[in-house]
């Protein structure tokens, strides 16, 4: 289905898009994280344009490698998020985690997001699997989000499979697919 992004934009929702995972060395470093991070910052300028809703989430667990003391879980330079976009911080994987998030989410008549930025194999598929369930519908662009690592083995294939399953729960398109020249976009 094409919707108008100009009637009814659907929420940019930025995940986890922090110093940490970009930080080589780090055990939740992101190698593809140039590509993801250029991507995201397509996507968010396009929305930040169009003075489009923006959410952005911010992984603040507990665990060793997101101390929330470090300067690691700061923003990424350009990705940080603006005076007026709203901003989760999420204890566990999924977003849905955040109190202020769950709230929030309920309180929408139509809840439409265009989901980009790291902790695909976590944030991400733990918020869509918990969005499905909550029937909201969440659009991944697969080109602007990135995973770590899983420690051995190819990691583009663990990648596709971790896409794989996000299918079965959100849609999976391209930016290229995602926005069309026409002003419309595909949810």
């Amino acid at each position: 289905m094409l919707v108008s992004l100009h009637n009814d934009p659907p929420i940019l929702v930025c995940a986890d898009l922090q110093v940490e995972y970009l930080t080589p060395g780090r055990r939740h470093v992101i190698l593809e994280g140039d590509a993801a991070t250029s991507r995201c910052l397509e996507l968010l300028t396009l929305w930040r344009d169009n003075l489009w809703p923006v959410i952005h989430l911010k992984r603040i667990a507990q665990a060793a490698w997101f101390n929330p003391a470090s300067k690691l879980t700061d923003w990424i330079g350009d990705l940080k998020p603006r005076p007026g976009e709203m901003t989760f911080e999420h204890p566990l994987p999924s977003a849905y985690s955040s109190a202020r998030f769950v709230d929030y989410t309920s309180n929408i008549k139509n809840f439409r997001c265009v989901l980009a930025g790291f902790s695909l194999d976590e944030t991400m598929l733990a918020t869509v699997v918990d969005g499905f369930h909550r029937s909201h519908r969440y659009q991944v662009v697969g080109d602007a989000v990135a995973c770590r690592h899983p420690g051995h083995g190819d990691a583009a294939a663990y990648k596709q499979a971790v896409m794989n399953v996000i299918g079965n729960f959100a849609n999976v398109q391209a930016s290229a697919e995602l926005l069309r020249t026409s002003g419309a976009i595909a949810v």
